[in-house]
């Protein structure tokens, strides 16, 4: 999967925000105050909203909620279509040339920049933005190299792109070594009132009185 077949399959706007606070939670609950990869920042920057992903080793991805619609980054540190992979470190021909004017500045956001010392360049595989009135999500025009997953859109998005309990429940296994129920991982994509009950069964060591501050940071609503 490319960032082309991602920008099919992603749902509207509403569920990738959605989704993109129930992972935020349910790492929240399951991580227990240590490291996790999926967060979410309601109060990121004046009328913007920032859902993250980062494993810690390298790879991440940011998507920016704002007033003119979402704006995509992804970044895969192995990818062929790596700025590293350049002298100048410069974009992968045609990733970003199309992004609108309206998401523009997070082509050069410090939080999504590297600088290898020759200046910040944009940390950056996949690219993909949607706007409030646009009918699908959109990517650049460029060729991807003959690899497989040749910019890292298959490994980073795969939990958004599945939109299944499932899938998270895999990863929750492999992440957090817990096994999770797929019925409270439904729970937390419903939106649902978050108990107690509910947050012992995820992780027995987390109570929801700790959750208060990431829940609020969140903006969680039942």
């Amino acid at each position: 999967m490319t960032a082309a077949d991602l920008a099919r399959r992603l749902p509207s706007i509403a569920t990738v925000r959605k989704l993109s606070q129930s992972y935020a939670v349910l790492d929240a609950i399951l991580s227990a105050g240590e490291y996790a990869c999926y967060s979410f920042d309601r109060r990121w920057g004046p009328h913007e909203e920032l859902a993250s992903m980062t494993n810690g080793s390298g790879d991440e991805y940011s998507i920016v909620f704002a007033a003119g619609g979402v704006f995509i980054r992804g970044f895969d540190h192995e990818s062929p279509m790596s700025p590293y992979g350049d002298d100048g470190y410069g974009p992968w021909p045609g990733l970003v040339d199309s992004v609108p004017s309206e998401f523009a500045a997070y082509v050069t956001e410090p939080a999504f920049c590297h600088d290898a010392g020759t200046g910040p360049f944009l940390a950056a595989t996949v690219c993909l933005w949607r706007g409030h009135d646009d009918a699908a999500w959109q990517t650049g025009a460029l060729d991807y190299p003959e690899t497989d997953d040749p910019d890292g859109a298959t490994y980073l998005f795969d939990l958004l792109s599945a939109q299944t309990p499932e899938v998270y429940c895999d990863y929750a296994s492999d992440y957090f070594g817990r096994t999770v129920d797929p019925s409270d991982v439904t729970a937390i994509f419903d939106h649902r009132e978050i108990t107690p009950d509910l947050v012992r069964r995820l992780n027995p060591g987390i109570g929801l009185a700790d959750l208060a501050e990431a829940l609020d940071t969140i903006g969680y609503r039942c």
